[in-house]
């Protein structure tokens, strides 16, 4: 499902945000997850969450572009929104995310001591539910089956949309919520 782009919103590409940052021209800002920044982002780029996103923590008094990437690009198009709704003028997302950087052979920061990524999370959240939800039809009740089926739905909607209510809840956790890793 694609999101309509607000019609400001300027997309760049991989190779021309590497040449940016070495003019040192943009505000890089990532709005994924404080787990999924601990884990890899783009050197000096910003966290800002888009779960916790607040227009107020980005300056515009810096005289650069504000750049915005996520994983995919879909994060950083809300995110833009919510700045043109605020005032800000002049926003770009990354084309593709953070996936498009590294598929550029641009470098990342890999943080090896941070939590797992919040899709492996999700992923084991989603597979030991499904698990249980069966052992628990075949040994118990049949009824048990529904959490089985309830799973399978959110990751149906999950695939649908490009966002998900278990990551959500997931990325609340407190060991999610640590900004430094």
């Amino acid at each position: 499902m694609t999101m309509l782009q607000p019609r400001e919103l300027k997309a760049i590409e991989a190779y021309r945000l590497k040449q940016e940052i070495e003019q040192e021209s943009v505000m890089l800002i990532d709005v994924r997850e404080a787990v999924e920044y601990a884990g890899e982002h783009i050197p000096g780029a910003t966290l800002v969450s888009l779960s916790s996103f607040d227009p107020a923590k980005i300056s515009s008094t810096q005289n650069k572009k504000i750049v915005l990437y996520c994983r995919s690009g879909n994060r950083s198009i809300i995110a833009a929104q919510k700045l043109f709704d605020a005032g800000f003028k002049d926003i770009s997302h990354l084309v593709r995310g953070i996936s498009a950087w590294k598929e550029a052979g641009y470098p990342t920061y890999v943080n090896r001591d941070a939590p797992i990524s919040l899709m492996r999370q999700v992923q084991i959240g989603a597979g030991s539910g499904v698990v249980i939800g069966t052992l628990l039809g075949a040994l118990f009740s049949p009824w048990f089956l529904l959490l089985s089926s309830l799973m399978g739905v959110g990751l149906i909607f999950s695939g649908i949309t490009d966002s998900c209510m278990l990551g959500r809840v997931l990325a609340k956790l407190p060991y999610n919520q640590r900004n430094r890793f």
